[in-house]
């Protein structure tokens, strides 16, 4: 008898094939001659839509409410329905004794095939592939030590109770507030809480009132000091008389410095990387969405195998992982890092608890690199770049803290303190990993600048030589961008009205809102129903979205629900809870959203009507930015007929270099810029091939190797050719 092994992805199911020797194709699969190898394409079963259990459900209509199955049912899904039968006609062979799971090891991994087994109906014996990434030598250990599959069934259950809690909320809020208000709006217990930050933000920046402030600084021959508040500790005041008292009475006056502080200081390198600080950083640097930077990493992970697993929580390796660092630098000591890695292979490695902790290590460790070699002439631009932001980090976890000299002075004038500091770099550390030298500390956090400091004790005296007023505005915090978005879900407590001790825990444990493997998709579904919009990087909520927080119920806008259902999901998974338990409490909870809904007597009214008509019912189109363009989109959302006005492009102004729209009008494009700039396709076109932007990447490559190729040759290359062919007698 043969194992059936069912991959969550082609990609991966191959290289499982590979390593198992399975090479015979089998009608969707790869067969040798102990394993058959198929896959998944990410989820072929799902749960039914509200009109499979029954024909009145076609119709969304407040009556038919709330949708409450006495058993959830499953379909397969159209796009993928092939590969589904590919997979049910391999596990209905008759030489297939066992099945061995080997999706993703997580939660969702585990719903992906388990599902398919249910749905095909199949119950043989199963077994569990657990690898965190898909080399060659991570493969043939998992398949050496492969799991009971009984072991993960409470984590099934998990995956089966979020599933179906989301669907019951989810459905049943979205199509009471849709029926009630007759308008495309939807809800839920990730994206409502999400949509509310942003909205408490933009009422913090509303509120706000800048306010000016004043600060006295001094200068002596070397040294730049401010003045200090001595009760606050403050660098400011907003007393403009008291800072130009202060200011008066520091002329043709002396400074005594009454403290000198010397401290020597160490700073570890920033922790190895999870999912979401990956895509916070690709975000601040290189101005990727979180759905990208995602993209990008499955790529690193599935096509170039050389990054471990993408979608995980953890900034930890487990101890068994740190066995094999040193392979992970050998197969990286290539290019910019053959330097760096090779350093580190030559000598004992400084493991320690800020990286290296079994405990702090759940289904995936951090993302590192992986022991495949790398190609990285294989890799497009975006690839290198986030390869490079993960290899980095990797090494500079190995290299040692960051020492510096930390020097405090303190000094008096005119009965008033004065204060300054400075930075001597003593080893620099794991900062040798990075070209340019990091980002310093934010120096607005105390007011004072880093700057570099005489030599100086205690009762010196020095000469004032000039004095100035300083002024500024305090400023409001600051819009979301997609980074910055990306932290709040990920630690959504400071926006949570209840401060249960618990609560923050779990939300802490779990990871806020939305999973790493979800939170990308989230944003994404939020710009794609015009829930919110993109304003240069700074994200803000429409008018749909603001009206939508007045509608749906309370409940449905806190972090709190979420953390409270995973709470109960994480006991599930450790069988601490029944499935049943909990399923009771959401049917409850999600009928009762359903009659707040419908008591509520709220209005939404569409802020952004136009007078264009739609072409195909008639009815008036809303004006919305999507995230890459701006549409017409008609207001019937049975309808759904929508209209590109224009879209940004990544055709560059030639007056201010900005991103220029391309918009079109009776069949002729014109690419426009907010500075006024205005350029026809024809012409921009005809502009870019007069400057050299018309050869391809392709032309420069074929380019460069035939210089390469010539560059071998002999100088006098036809010279020579000649010479060869004449025969001289001897």
């Amino acid at each position: 008898m043969k194992s059936l092994v069912i991959a969550e992805k082609p990609s991966v199911g191959r290289d499982i094939a590979r390593v198992l020797h399975c090479s015979k194709p089998s009608g969707g699969a790869l067969e040798g001659d102990k394993y058959v190898v198929t896959w998944a394409l990410g989820h072929l079963v799902t749960l039914a839509d509200p009109e499979e259990y029954d024909k009145k459900y076609q119709k969304w209509d407040m009556a038919t409410l709330p949708m409450m199955p006495e058993k959830m049912q499953l379909v397969v899904i159209r796009q993928t329905a092939r590969q589904y039968q590919t997979v049910k006609t391999q596990l209905y062979r008759k030489d297939i004794g066992e099945v061995i799971i080997a999706t993703d090891a997580g939660r969702e991994g585990e719903l992906v095939a388990r599902w398919i087994l249910e749905k095909a109906g199949c119950h043989k014996p199963i077994k569990r592939l657990w690898i965190s990434s898909v080399t060659d030598k991570a493969i043939k250990e998992g398949f050496a030590h492969l799991s009971d599959g009984r072991k993960y069934q409470h984590l099934y259950d998990a995956a089966v109770c979020r599933a179906e809690a989301d669907w019951l909320v989810g459905m049943n809020g979205t199509r009471a507030l849709t029926c009630k208000h007759n308008a495309q709006l939807s809800c839920g217990r990730v994206q409502t809480p999400t949509i509310a930050m942003i909205a408490r933000r933009e009422q913090q920046i509303r509120a706000f009132q800048a306010q000016e402030y004043y600060g006295v600084q001094i200068q002596d021959e070397q040294i730049r000091w401010t003045w200090q508040d001595e009760k606050s500790g403050s660098y400011r005041t907003f007393a403009r008389d008291r800072a130009e008292k202060l200011l008066g009475d520091l002329k043709c006056r002396q400074l005594t410095v009454t403290e000198v502080k010397e401290n020597k200081s160490s700073v570890l390198s920033p922790g190895l990387y999870d999912l979401t600080e990956l895509q916070r950083d690709a975000s601040r640097m290189f101005g990727y969405s979180a759905k990208q930077t995602l993209n990008i990493m499955q790529q690193l992970y599935e096509r170039h195998k050389v990054l471990t697993y993408p979608r995980t929580d953890s900034r930890y390796i487990s101890k068994d992982v740190a066995e094999t660092i040193k392979e992970r630098l050998r197969a990286i000591s290539i290019g910019p890092y053959k330097k760096l890695a090779g350093s580190l292979i030559m000598q004992p490695l400084r493991l320690n608890k800020s990286f290296v902790d079994d405990k702090k290590v759940s289904d995936h460790h951090a993302i590192i690199p992986t022991e495949q070699f790398v190609q990285m002439e294989k890799m497009s631009t975006e690839e290198r770049r986030i390869y490079d932001l993960v290899v980095r980090r990797f090494l500079s976890v190995l290299y040692p803290p960051c020492i510096y000299m930390q020097t405090s002075l303190k000094g008096e004038a005119a009965g008033q303190n004065f204060a300054a500091k400075g930075k001597v770099m003593l080893d620099q550390g794991w900062r040798v990993v990075y070209d340019r030298q990091q980002e310093e500390e934010d120096d607005r956090e105390d007011g004072l600048k880093e700057q570099n400091l005489p030599s100086i004790k205690k009762g010196d005296h020095r000469e004032i030589l000039k004095a100035e007023l300083t002024r500024g505005k305090t400023k409001p915090p600051a819009y979301f961008t997609e980074a910055t978005l990306l932290s709040a879900m990920e630690n959504p407590v400071k926006y949570m009205d209840s401060r249960d001790a618990q609560m923050v825990k779990t939300l802490g444990e779990t990871g806020g809102l939305g999973t790493v493997a979800t939170r990308a998709d989230i944003i994404e579904k939020l710009f794609n129903s015009f829930l919110m919009e993109k304003r240069g990087n700074e994200i803000h909520l429409t008018g749909k979205a603001r009206q939508l927080l007045s509608l749906v119920p309370e409940d449905l806008k806190k972090p709190e629900l979420t953390a409270d259902w995973e709470m109960k999901l994480s006991r599930i998974a450790k069988g601490e809870m029944k499935r049943d338990v909990f399923m009771k409490e959401i049917d409850a909870y999600t009928r009762e959203i359903v009659e707040e809904i419908k008591a509520d007597d709220g209005v939404f009214r569409h802020d952004n009507l136009t007078s264009h008509k739609c072409p195909v019912c008639g009815k008036r189109m809303l004006a919305v930015n999507g995230k890459q363009a701006k549409m017409l989109v008609c207001q019937d959302r049975e309808c759904g007929h929508r209209e590109v006005i224009s879209r940004v492009t990544n055709a560059r102004c030639p007056n201010c270099h900005k991103k220029m729209e391309m918009y079109e009008k009776g069949g002729e494009k014109t690419f426009i810029c907010k500075c006024g700039y205005k350029e026809r396709l024809s012409a921009f076109q005809a502009r870019r091939e007069k400057e050299g932007a018309g050869v391809s990447k392709k032309d420069v490559q074929r380019y460069l190797n035939k210089q390469k190729k010539e560059a071998q040759e002999p100088v006098n290359n036809a010279f020579a050719q000649a010479l060869a062919g004449i025969k001289l007698d001897k």
